[in-house]
């Protein structure tokens, strides 16, 4: 039977620009799950258990991906550090382990030759400022390690950064924060503000000299969640060059999480698209960092259903390949990954 034209259109996309994912807890479910015994977690052979396997990333048309190397923050930070070590090496043990599939990459450059290679370019994302413990030292030897960005919260404050559900303080970013900042763009590390309070959204937004990104984030208009992106910051976000990447949390979609659905995801990525504009969009799913996604993308195979139904509301196939990879491998370029 023929494709129709939108599946088509989808396929084709896929092909050329295939999905860079922002924001996918795989190795901290694989530390809660399977305490890190990575040949338990059936990864090869597909486990429903988990919202990630390879099979499912390939027929999602991922290509790369931002692993979490996230820790929760209620950890004090010298124990938050030592966490995220063990995630980034679990990282880079799924490397080792599935070589065919997935490849790290560490940088704009190593990003695209792992695409070109057929690989799934696997980056690494620190979420929280509680994981260097205060220190510009661990969060050089962090870029060096490999991750190429950084939340600069996770759900509570750091002494230097707000977050958007930490207890109410008188700061964004304290004049340590800005440092960090300023530190992150000068060794080529993303500043994340996914999960960071507005005050420190427009703190960063003025401090950073290079593109950032949400990396994980929906709209505030759409939906009033203090997760979410207002608009004032969608604006400013344009100017600075930067991507938000449109997350499927149910809860930060719609009031009605338990019903959450694909035209949830898509009334968040039109408005972002009309307000901050199509060069500044993307996708952050975060699987298997939350229990249950919206229907029809309850696992990583679900993104080409996404892109069809923005298709059928008149999307281009231009539009849709600067969604799922085109305006963050722009972002790793101009922030000098």
């Amino acid at each position: 039977m023929n494709a129709t034209p939108q599946t088509a259109d989808v396929a084709e996309v896929l092909k050329h620009s295939p999905v860079f994912d922002g924001h996918n807890d795989l190795p901290w479910a694989l530390r809660q799950r399977y305490d890190y015994d990575i040949a338990s977690a059936r990864l090869s052979t597909g486990n429903q258990e988990l919202h990630t396997d390879l099979p499912s990333l390939r027929r999602g048309g991922v290509g790369a991906q931002f692993w979490s190397v996230y820790v929760p923050s209620s950890l004090s930070e010298p124990e938050a550090v030592a966490a995220t070590l063990e995630q980034i090496d679990c990282v880079y043990r799924l490397a080792e382990a599935f070589g065919d599939d997935l490849q790290i990459a560490t940088s704009a450059a190593e990003t695209e030759a792992a695409l070109a290679g057929g690989k799934i370019a696997s980056l690494l994302g620190m979420e929280g400022g509680h994981s260097i413990a205060e220190s510009l030292a661990v969060l050089r030897m962090m870029r060096r390690l490999g991750c190429t960005y950084m939340t600069l919260t996770h759900n509570d404050n750091t002494s230097w950064a707000a977050s958007a559900t930490g207890e109410p303080v008188n700061y964004g970013l304290t004049v340590f924060g800005r440092e960090v900042v300023k530190e992150m763009n000068r060794i080529g590390m993303l500043v994340d503000l996914s999960h960071v309070h507005q005050n420190t959204m427009r703190d960063a937004l003025e401090v950073s000299t290079v593109p950032v990104i949400f990396s994980h984030s929906s709209c505030r208009a759409v939906h009033d969640h203090p997760r979410n992106v207002p608009d004032e910051i969608l604006t400013r976000l344009r100017d600075n060059g930067g991507v938000q990447m449109v997350t499927f949390v149910p809860k930060f979609i719609t009031a009605d999480g338990q019903n959450a659905g694909i035209d949830d995801v898509v009334a968040h990525l039109e408005h972002a698209r009309q307000v901050a504009g199509v060069d500044h969009i993307g996708l952050g799913g975060d699987y298997d960092g939350v229990p249950a996604t919206p229907a029809g993308l309850e696992r990583v195979d679900g993104y080409p259903q996404l892109l069809q139904a923005l298709a059928h509301r008149g999307w281009s196939a231009e539009d849709l390949g600067k969604l799922t990879s085109g305006n963050i491998r722009r972002v790793l370029h101009d922030a000098g990954v």
